[in-house]
């Protein structure tokens, strides 16, 4: 106990005299935008890029810094390829893939390896495509090897699992109504997407339409050699990772149908909708058609997202609503660049009595930026930022792997990776001012308010007619 004090005492003694010493000579705080340093070197890492005999694109990337090895697998599928009346069948058709046991192991018992070998297999069906992930130490390879192939080529979507996977999305879709962010989400999709394959979303109904053997079909239809992308990386040799995939996926030969999906169509027309729900706060999103990725708009619109809203603090958005009025909970902007088209918004959660305020300072954010155009210091921050964003999303062997990978499954151009930051960095304000008048004129915005009564009665001298949307919700449809 004495040491303890003596300690104690001792510890107090340091931070008063260094304190009085701060005191006395302060070092001087330099403000971190005058901060100057070397520019960021960066050279892509080569990747390996091959074609099995089956038809499988492998990307392999050596790292043996740590004994791991991880395999990312992208196929061509998607909510998107829904049948009618059964949405939600592909991402019903990815969990059971991952719970509901191969020919050879029961969900559980994989569970258990895979619990057993501290690895770790991961699904994800979305929009547009379908991820499989998985992770091991090099020396359970073959085993992690066998079980991931197995769940890829030979799932057998056990009937309980299924179940269980059926109720607990009936279940989800039914708690929507307490989420109104992901509500809100929802139903903007389904507003932006209208008329298209991807605006179909899963409702109750649909779900209680989907049987085991639709998950089968489903399979059988898109999970084939050609239509499958992987990317291995980690510590492994190339000459390892031909040997390795070759032995537990070399001997899948099926084949498989993959219809066309048409992209979507500018077709929401500047339309006003109002989902009336109570809660002391409104939720409101606008929405735009955007640049394709790889595109040469894409590159001043990704400069113009991050000075609209995505740049956090830094961004219009934010700065005006949220830091200097004080008028939003959340607020920004996000821009998604696809192959074929690409889609921009704007969000913001603020209380009822703002709604039409907080609307219209938005739209008068986005009027500014294509009117009189953005600053020099504001031009130079966004590349700064976006360039550095860049860089460090290479910072292990899978990300470097997979990026390259899934810019082929986006079908950019070869040289997209490499010339990224000079196309970003070559991006002037008078770019960002004829991307902006293209693509963002206000006659083109979806707009979608979440709220109470009173938001709805805000909207309607700002806009004209505000389309209601009245009856079931499209999660009950």
């Amino acid at each position: 106990m004495k040491r303890f004090y003596l300690t104690f005492i001792l510890i107090v003694s340091i931070f008063f005299y260094a304190t009085c010493a701060f005191a006395q000579n302060p070092f001087p705080l330099t403000n971190p935008d005058k901060l100057r340093y070397h520019p960021l070197q960066f050279n892509l890492p080569k990747v390996e890029r091959m074609v099995l005999n089956n038809g499988i694109v492998l990307y392999i990337f050596e790292d043996h810094e740590l004994p791991l090895v991880n395999i990312s697998v992208v196929i061509r599928t998607g909510s998107m390829y829904d049948p009618e009346n059964k949405e939600g069948l592909a991402e019903l058709t990815g969990t059971v893939m991952r719970t509901g046991g191969t020919d050879t192991m029961t969900g559980d018992a994989i569970d258990e390896e895979l619990e057993f070998l501290a690895s770790s297999v991961g699904v994800s069906v979305n929009m547009e495509s379908g991820s499989f992930t998985c992770s091991v130490f090099k020396k359970d390879l073959d085993t992690g090897l066998k079980i991931f192939s197995e769940i890829l080529i030979h799932p057998v979507f056990e009937e309980n699992k299924f179940l269980l996977a059926k109720n607990l999305k009936l279940e989800e879709i039914r708690r929507i109504s307490d989420d109104p962010e992901k509500l809100t989400f929802r139903e903007f999709t389904r507003l932006l997407y209208h008329g298209n394959p991807r605006g179909k979303l899963a409702s109750t109904s649909s779900i209680k339409n989907i049987l085991r053997d639709d998950l089968l079909q489903f399979h059988t239809r898109f999970f084939y050699p050609a239509n499958v992308m992987m990317a291995i990386s980690g510590d492994i040799t190339k000459e390892e990772a031909v040997s390795k995939i070759n032995q537990y996926f070399g001997m899948w030969h099926a084949s498989g149908k993959q219809d066309e999906i048409p992209y979507p169509a500018e077709n929401h027309g500047g339309s006003t909708f109002y989902l009336e729900k109570d809660i002391p706060q409104s939720i409101i999103i606008t929405g735009y058609f955007a640049p394709a990725k790889g595109t040469s708009n894409f590159y001043p619109f990704t400069v113009l997202d991050f000075i609209v809203g995505s740049g956090s603090f830094r961004s219009r958005i934010f700065e005006e609503i949220r830091n200097d009025l004080g008028l939003a909970y959340s607020v920004g902007s996000f821009y998604r660049g696809k192959s074929k088209y690409g889609v921009f918004g704007t969000y913001a959660i603020t209380k009822t009595a703002s709604t039409g305020k907080v609307l219209s300072l938005i739209q008068a954010i986005i009027d500014d930026v294509i009117a009189r155009g953005v600053s020099e210091s504001e031009l130079a921050l966004a590349k700064k930022s976006i360039d550095n964003s860049f860089i460090f999303s290479f910072l292990s062997a899978d990300q470097i792997a997979y990026q390259q990978l899934m810019a082929e499954y986006d079908k950019l151009p070869e040289d997209y990776l490499v010339t990224y930051r000079n196309r970003i960095e070559k991006v002037s304000r008078a770019d960002i001012k004829r991307v902006g008048l293209n693509y963002l004129p206000p006659e083109k915005a979806l707009i979608l308010v979440v709220g109470n009564e009173s938001a709805s009665d805000q909207l309607l001298p700002l806009f004209g007619k505000v389309n209601k949307i009245k009856g079931e919700l499209s999660y009950d449809r």
